[in-house]
């Protein structure tokens, strides 16, 4: 990451922390902001958050392309819940517009873990991730841990932690039978007296 997104990320931090969070003069810094996340492969969610909750207290000033790209970005973060933390904050009629819908469907399969559906309505949809830099890489890090959690049973906990099995708790007893004919074993005895 540049120096200067550095610095942008320090303004915004200091933006952050007192009233001026919710002051609407702050909102074009604050997507600015947003759009520098996604091309430098960055990821502020308290930022983003204070975008859309901009959004809620002023509907006027709504940016279906900066919304988006806080969606994509917080799917870049999966198996983190902050894709539903930016879902709840969207209004109902802001949901249903074009590119915002289309993001929510892709969320939905990823999170449902249908996988082949995810990367074939992408493949579909490819303008949607145009500007979001590193969106595929982090998508196929959360979906190979996903298929080899599916597939040796491996848990999650509450914290993110996931606890993989030993082969210990997962061994089946076999038993093996041998069948020897008295002619070989006679030979055998025979050469050790």
């Amino acid at each position: 990451m540049s120096s200067s997104f550095e610095q942008m990320r320090a303004n915004v931090g200091k933006l952050l922390r007192g009233i001026d969070r919710y002051n609407p003069e702050n909102l074009a810094t604050l997507e600015c902001y947003v759009e520098t996340q996604a091309r430098e492969n960055a990821y502020d969610l308290e930022a983003n958050l204070a975008v859309l909750k901009l959004y809620q207290f002023n509907p006027a000033y709504f940016q279906t392309q900066v919304t988006s790209q806080i969606l994509l970005k917080a799917l870049t973060n999966l198996p983190h819940t902050d894709f539903t933390l930016c879902k709840c904050m969207i209004d109902q009629t802001h949901q249903e517009e074009r590119p915002i819908r289309q993001i929510l469907y892709l969320g939905n399969l990823l999170e449902t873990c249908h996988f082949q559906s995810f990367w074939t309505s992408l493949e579909e949809n490819r303008e949607l991730i145009d500007g979001i830099a590193g969106f595929e890489d982090s998508v196929r890090k959360y979906t190979q841990v996903k298929v080899w959690m599916n597939k040796y049973g491996w848990t999650e906990n509450e914290e993110g932690q996931i606890f993989i099995f030993s082969q210990e708790e997962s061994v089946k007893p076999k038993n093996i039978v041998e069948k020897i004919d008295f002619e070989s074993v006679s030979s055998i005895m025979a050469t050790s007296q």
